[in-house]
């Protein structure tokens, strides 16, 4: 069994299997020509169950002829341009080149003697994201495997910087459409169930700073803890941008702590064109940032960064074994000392190929591009009346949904919309994601791929409007 370890001697062997692979996956996706083959569960679960993982098959060759069959064939691949559902992006050549690295040398970034340069690297683009953010000279952060955990550390420097023994004091305020983890994230932290406070959104889905106050206020009165601010910089569901520059005050007025969900919106801060989008975010105690949303990199490759690193001490717990004291005397970096996550990848790697590769301004470009497609598609949704779409969008979210001409009950064309859904999905032709509105059911398109073209758009929009007119019109028969 040690000719399958990773070593001098089995270096070519190595070299083989992982060309063998890339030659599949390259095949596999220079062919592929719809997102989905639209398999069922029912479909795929016996092939994986009748697997035995007690017999191995000895052979990597054999193992990807396997694989193609379990999964390969019937994966979701978010680079087809009309893959239009969640926050999924394709990814950029340097960024996997990245991946195929840090994953043969399998480097810790918890302590120095477990990465070495690797440490640097990551530090250094946390310096760099710090800069293009505006937090200053004090600014700090850490890797994290995605934004719910960015979140959570946030919310829990926050915690402690609130200085109370009382959490059943601590309030948090975000908007009514902020991200789910905003919620989570208080569980975890001993809060009570009325922790998170709910502000209204205004038409456009950005948080309403009058009501912001007002909670704020009403906060005080009561005699409770306003924790933290949870500003989001593109919601999940609209893209939406709350508006930063009034959150900002409002914190300073009320000494609150800010955060600024920017985990789909942090491709503007390489946009060449809008940039002015995030303004105010720069004024921010803490801010959630996702690569591997906008920044066209694969999973996972997240950042929590902070104004003042001096707060990150509350994530901080010493261990003999792994990060003394004696080495902070040493001056010895540690990126555990930062971090929630002990072992963590060197998923830092992959930003930093890919920005040595293309810069920053070639990542912007295609976040732009992305933006503007978004911009294309609300003008199409806008002009046609099978559609009612809800707001214009920041980024490259776009929420709608069919409208029947002869269909007024609101449960119905529910129905008929959630059916579209579900039927494009099941032909592969498309994926789509859903949503509510109030309490009706929407479609959403959440475009993070240069590829996709206008035409695209339309073409699907013809595909749900043929789906749900199917619907409906056999809903007519069954009621005759």
């Amino acid at each position: 069994m040690r000719s399958h370890l990773l070593n001098d001697t089995t270096a070519e062997q190595y070299r083989r299997s992982v060309t063998d692979g890339v030659e599949r996956v390259a095949a596999k996706i220079a062919t592929t020509e719809r997102p989905f083959t639209g398999v069922t569960v029912d479909a795929l679960a016996p092939a994986i169950d009748a697997i035995d993982l007690d017999k191995p098959l000895h052979d990597t060759a054999a193992v990807l002829d396997e694989l193609e069959d379990v999964y390969l064939r019937d994966a979701v691949y978010f680079h087809h341009p009309r893959y239009l559902a969640h926050l999924n992006c394709p990814v950029v050549i340097p960024a996997v080149l990245g991946e195929a690295v840090l994953s043969a040398v399998n480097s810790s970034l918890d302590t120095w003697d477990q990465s070495a340069g690797g440490t640097l690297i990551e530090r250094k683009l946390i310096d760099w994201t710090t800069e293009r953010i505006g937090l200053g000279p004090a600014a700090d952060g850490v890797f994290t495997s995605g934004g719910t955990q960015s979140n959570l550390q946030a919310l829990l420097l926050a915690r402690e910087e609130a200085k109370t023994d009382t959490l059943a004091k601590l309030r948090i305020f975000a908007s009514e459409v902020s991200h789910f983890s905003v919620q989570k994230s208080a569980k975890l932290l001993g809060l009570g169930q009325d922790a998170v406070v709910s502000v209204p959104v205004d038409h456009d889905k950005r948080l309403q700073t009058v009501a912001l106050a007002r909670e704020l206020e009403r906060c005080k009165q009561d005699g409770l803890v306003p924790m933290a601010v949870v500003a989001t910089a593109g919601t999940t569901d609209f893209g939406s941008i709350d508006p930063l520059p009034e959150i900002a005050e409002l914190c300073e007025q009320f000494g609150t702590w800010m955060h600024v969900d920017a985990a789909y919106g942090c491709g503007l801060l390489a946009s060449l064109k809008h940039r002015d989008r995030l303004n105010g975010i720069e004024r921010a105690d803490s801010v959630t940032v996702d690569y591997h949303k906008s920044f066209f990199q694969p999973v996972s490759s997240s950042a929590v960064l902070v104004r003042d690193a001096a707060t990150l001490r509350h994530a901080t717990y010493h261990a003999e074994y792994l990060n003394p004291r004696r080495m902070v005397q040493e001056r010895i970096p540690n990126q555990v000392d930062k971090s929630l996550q002990t072992t963590r990848r060197f998923d830092a790697l992959k930003l930093w190929m890919t920005l040595r590769t293309m810069g920053a301004d070639g990542i912007g470009q295609l976040f732009d591009e992305v933006c503007e497609l978004a911009r294309e598609g609300w003008k199409l949704l806008a002009a046609d009346p099978r559609f009612d779409v809800v707001v214009e969008p920041s980024l490259s979210t776009l929420v709608f949904r069919y409208i029947p001409a002869s269909v007024t009950d609101p449960a119905e064309i529910d129905r008929a919309n959630l059916y579209a859904r579900k039927a494009l999905f099941a032909s592969g032709d498309a994926i789509v994601a859903g949503t509510k509105v109030g309490a009706r059911h929407y479609l959403k398109f959440t475009l993070l791929n240069p590829e996709t073209q206008a035409s695209d758009i339309a073409a699907v929009l013809d595909l749900i409007a043929g789906h749900a007119e199917q619907y409906l019109g056999e809903s007519l028969d069954r009621a005759s």
